[in-house]
């Protein structure tokens, strides 16, 4: 199976090394890297031309203007040759080499149409914990949701749900997953395992002001997608990112204290 993997990425430069090297690295060779500039103004570009070689074809990339992140992520989808689609932000990286293999291996066991993993949340030096996201298995009807960033789909399952709506600048992706977690002929398969690390300080990740705005995005989300009491699931949703966050904050002190 074939894996497309999207990079997003405006004025990346102090991070997005780090990412391509997490995809350069991994050791499951059948895949397209997909990177979707926003015409960026710093170095960005120059580095991502650096490594283009390297990619030996496997790396594609587009520099223009854009309408926001899923404006971005729309393109690279619709150019996307795969049959798994995953995406990786230009501030993150995969956790193991052996990121994408895991990943097709459970498609292939699994004979499932997504798949999803461990989320670590770290800082910029992706050296302590922020927030880590074990998901497991939930009922999305009562503000369970897989992490986006681990999130690998079928192709197909874009063919038939469409892209991320555009209308939303920060849940976007959130809209995206209950969407198909609504459709009961698809099937997911959740991997205990950590496969991608997230810097924190993202739109929705960036201290008490980003937080507020992905509560009120995400709750315009869950009204139009008819989730029953969507006000009461949503404080329930933000229960549980608090509490991941305050978990880490105690294991990060006791390991201090060590």
């Amino acid at each position: 199976m074939k894996i497309s993997i999207i990079t997003v990425c405006y004025n990346s430069e102090k991070t997005i090394k780090d990412t391509i090297e997490s995809v350069l690295n991994q050791s499951y060779q059948n895949y397209e890297y997909i990177i979707i500039d926003g015409k960026s103004k710093d170095n960005t570009l120059e580095i991502i031309k650096r490594y283009e070689k390297k990619f030996n074809g496997k790396l594609k990339w587009i520099s223009e203007k854009d309408n926001g992140l899923y404006d971005a992520m729309n393109k690279g989808i619709k150019i996307a040759t795969g049959d798994i689609i995953g995406m990786i932000n230009s501030d993150d990286v995969l956790a193991t080499p052996d990121t994408f293999q895991i990943i097709v291996s459970s498609f292939q066991q699994e004979e499932c149409d997504g798949t999803y993993s461990n989320l670590e949340i770290l800082d910029n030096k992706l050296e302590n914990k922020i927030r880590v996201f074990h998901p497991k298995n939930g009922n999305y009807k009562l503000g369970w949701y897989p992490p986006h960033p681990t999130l690998y789909l079928k192709k197909t399952v874009y063919d038939k749900h469409g892209f991320y709506n555009q209308k939303y600048k920060i849940a976007a992706d959130y809209d995206m997953m209950l969407r198909i977690m609504k459709d009961k002929k698809l099937r997911f398969r959740y991997i205990p395992k950590t496969l991608v690390y997230m810097r924190s300080g993202g739109v929705s990740t960036n201290g008490l002001k980003g937080y507020y705005r992905s509560f009120q995005e995400s709750y315009q989300v869950l009204k139009k997608n008819k989730i029953k009491f969507p006000f009461i699931v949503n404080i329930i949703r933000s229960v549980k990112i608090f509490l991941q966050i305050l978990k880490s904050k105690i294991n990060n002190s006791e390991k201090e204290n060590f």
